[in-house]
């Protein structure tokens, strides 16, 4: 007689963790610097993320959602500082209050009328647990596999302005806002955003100054519904934010041309010598040393600024000199001042 040995029980397949998001993804969703996002959570406990090994803050697709919340919220004039003690719920409900208050509610209630670039995203917000996410589920108007599929559209030519025209770019490279206005000019769409997986700062800039919503491509159904849901007042005209800075064509932001004479003195400055010490220590423990050496910049930029300006002049031709290096000085403190606010926010720390 022969023995058989039984089956072994099947083992479960290792369930995947839940998805993360660093504070710069988190800000980029919700509209905001990540310096106010780190005084909501360290100075009202608004919102909980955890810390990684790393000593990153993780937050999770609540968490986004509820900082989506909070800053569509204060947008409304509610001060954080009494948001930070609502639950979810709650503020859910708060947001749907201030929705029905409003003359055009009716309007604003009704589904989102959306164009989107990449079958894979128009899979993905057809998926029923994406779209039960919605209080009103949106409505897919055409998908397309490219921008120039969308701009060349005849259906285009028949349907009135839709909301919302979603871009889905696996690579985004520089120079992809020509067609990206192609597209949304066919179809009349009030407002664009892209959802990017690998792409420049360049490529990225760009289409932020044109005025499209750009961040990386949300892993986690929460928070792609939670970005795309901070859309609907870019795309009904109710943008709450500040509008993004508009530069002429041609024009070069980063033009080192000399201050024109009769230029008006500098702003003060934006950070004294003790903040930016600060600052330095605390990027200290990144890879990218970056950020500290901008502070350090800073500092000895503002050191010859204050130095130009007491400089001994023995001659009109001298004090002419010293007054340009001095305005020279000043010039090249407010950009490495926006070098800082800018390196501050792609990792994360907070700005002196």
């Amino acid at each position: 007689m022969t023995l058989r040995t039984p089956p072994s029980p099947p083992t479960a397949s290792p369930v995947a963790p839940p998805p993360t998001f660093r504070s710069s993804a988190v800000a980029r969703m919700a509209g905001m610097p990540v310096s106010t996002l780190r005084i909501w959570e360290q100075r009202y406990q608004a919102v909980a993320p955890t810390t990684a090994a790393t000593g990153h803050r993780q937050y999770s697709a609540d968490d986004v959602e509820r900082v989506v919340l909070l800053r569509q919220l204060t947008g409304h004039g509610h001060a954080i500082g009494t948001l930070a003690a609502l639950g979810a719920e709650q503020l859910r409900e708060l947001s749907r209050a201030h929705l029905a208050a409003r003359p055009d509610a009716q309007a604003r209630t009704t589904a989102l009328r959306i164009v989107v670039v990449g079958r894979a995203m128009g899979r993905r917000l057809e998926r029923s647990a994406v779209l039960g996410r919605w209080s009103v589920a949106p409505v897919l108007v055409a998908v397309f596999d490219s921008l120039a599929e969308a701009a060349q559209s005849i259906a285009a030519q028949d349907s009135p302005p839709v909301d919302l025209l979603v871009w889905q770019a696996p690579g985004l490279q520089a120079g992809a806002w020509p067609g990206l206005q192609a597209a949304q000019a066919a179809w009349r769409a009030r407002h664009v955003a892209v959802a990017y997986r690998f792409a420049g700062a360049t490529a990225r800039d760009a289409l932020m100054n044109a005025g499209a919503s750009v961040v990386h491509e949300p892993a986690d159904d929460a928070a792609l519904v939670a970005w795309l849901s901070s859309l609907a007042p870019l795309a009904a005209g109710e943008d709450h934010q500040q509008p993004p800075e508009r530069r002429p064509p041609g024009a070069n932001p980063w033009s080192l041309a000399a201050p024109d004479a009769g230029a008006g003195p500098a702003p003060t400055r934006r950070f004294d010598d003790a903040a930016l010490t600060e600052f330095a220590g605390l990027s200290s423990g990144l890879a990218c040393e970056c950020p500290s050496h901008v502070a350090e910049l800073l500092m000895q930029i503002a050191s010859f600024e204050r130095y130009s300006a007491g400089c001994a002049s023995r001659s009109p031709a001298d004090a002419e000199l010293h007054a340009y290096l001095h305005r020279v000085a000043g010039s090249a403190r407010i950009l490495f001042e926006a070098a800082l606010e800018r390196v501050a926010t792609a990792e994360g720390l907070a700005l002196p």
